[in-house]
């Protein structure tokens, strides 16, 4: 009933900027936590940073932190993931995520716990 589609991947030299976004689709969630994981060719999924309903509560994984910047638009249903000084280690498929949440303040950090995801968009980071 939700779907979730991200947008703005490509490839990018280390120390550039890209922008993604995570457009929702369908019946539009209410009080839900989102989220941005992402997978790299042999590696494991893995947590890249969160946000709150209200968009006052963040959280991110000390790979990224200080570089990444996570927001939200509630009105238009889309999130966004401001990506700078990227690293050839950022290289993976980055997905939305969201989760239902009483408040919408919980942080969640573990994938198991989201319940829409979206396909993923490619992000490439060449040296």
């Amino acid at each position: 009933q939700v779907q979730l589609v991200e947008s703005g991947g490509g490839l990018v030299q280390t120390g550039g900027s890209l922008r993604l976004s995570c457009s929702a689709s369908g019946r539009t969630y209410n009080k839900c936590v989102m989220a941005w994981f992402r997978q790299a060719p042999g590696k494991e999924r893995e947590f890249v940073a969160v946000i709150s309903w209200s968009g006052t509560s963040t959280y991110y994984a000390d790979s990224v932190k200080g570089r990444f910047t996570i927001s939200r638009d509630n009105a238009k249903n889309m999130m966004y993931l401001q990506m700078n000084s990227l690293k050839v280690e950022d290289t993976a498929v980055y997905v939305c995520a969201a989760k239902n949440d009483r408040d919408g303040e919980n942080l969640y950090r573990s994938a198991r716990r989201y319940a829409y995801w979206g396909q993923g968009t490619q992000v490439t980071v060449s040296s």
